[in-house]
């Protein structure tokens, strides 16, 4: 976790300094050290602002079935609203502040919005550069049930090994989480740094499905199913429950899950 804080704040202070020499939204005017204070401060202002707004994404997209991209625009556009008044605020460093009309503060808002916005894709585009590197990225296929027991199939080896010998080889689901995913097994769970797809990759072949955008489920550890209205979830041993997309319901019960 604390690598991971420190690559990010590294990246927004090189985009800090970037837009210190270009000096965009009529800032170039400004002496080079004050524009490197300016810029490098609002990278790691916006940085405490955006990246909660991962997490928050995951939270809300495990309970409520809405598009992906939906709700990392909502996100961003919330997340806009705090970053313009500090944006706003620090350019009365010195000086006497002094409230913005609306018009102003609209277009501080959409000034915010556009850099807030580019740098939040270009984090989705690094967070999914290891998958693209895969020599077997161009094959990528999500895990069906298949008759090889976990133990016994190759792909399993690959991902089992990255989990410490305490948490076993029974491996029940993979539950995204940020930039993690959290492998649950008989005897525990484990974070791992890496993406849901990638980890799939190393789970191919083995018995399971994606139930839902942030959750795989090895076939065998599902001991029921809840329904609460339209919502479906799956019961897993250990007592945990996953989620299951409506997209995927009609799948999963033809294929005998439900």
């Amino acid at each position: 976790m604390a690598r991971a804080v420190i690559v990010d704040l590294s990246i927004m202070t090189v985009i800090g300094v970037m837009l210190a020499l270009l000096g965009p939204f009529g800032s170039y005017g400004k002496p080079l050290e004050l524009r490197l204070i300016y810029w490098v401060g609002l990278a790691l202002a916006g940085y405490a602002c955006y990246s909660p707004i991962s997490a928050l994404v995951v939270h809300f997209g495990k309970r409520i079935d809405l598009p992906e991209t939906g709700l990392w625009v909502a996100a961003v556009l919330i997340a806009t609203v705090p970053m313009t008044a500090i944006a706003w605020s620090l350019g009365f460093v010195g000086r006497d502040f002094v409230m913005p009309r609306l018009d102003q503060a609209f277009q501080a808002y959409l000034s915010v919005l556009v850099i807030g916005a580019g740098v939040t894709v270009l984090f989705h585009i690094l967070d999914r550069k290891p998958t693209l590197r895969r020599s077997d990225a161009g094959t990528q296929r999500s895990p069906t049930p298949a008759a090889a027991p976990l133990d016994d199939t190759e792909a399993s080896v690959r991902f089992i090994d990255r989990l410490p010998p305490e948490l076993g080889t029974s491996l029940i689901a993979l539950e995204m989480e940020d930039h993690y995913v959290r492998a649950h097994t008989t005897l525990g769970s484990e974070l791992l740094l890496m993406r849901m797809r990638d980890a799939m990759l190393e789970l191919d072949g083995l018995a399971g499905e994606q139930v839902h955008r942030s959750w795989w489920v090895a076939r065998d550890a599902v001991t029921g199913v809840k329904r609460d209205g339209r919502n479906v979830r799956l019961e897993l041993e250990g007592g945990l429950e996953a989620p299951v997309a409506r997209a995927r319901l009609a799948e999963l019960k033809q294929a005998g899950w439900l």
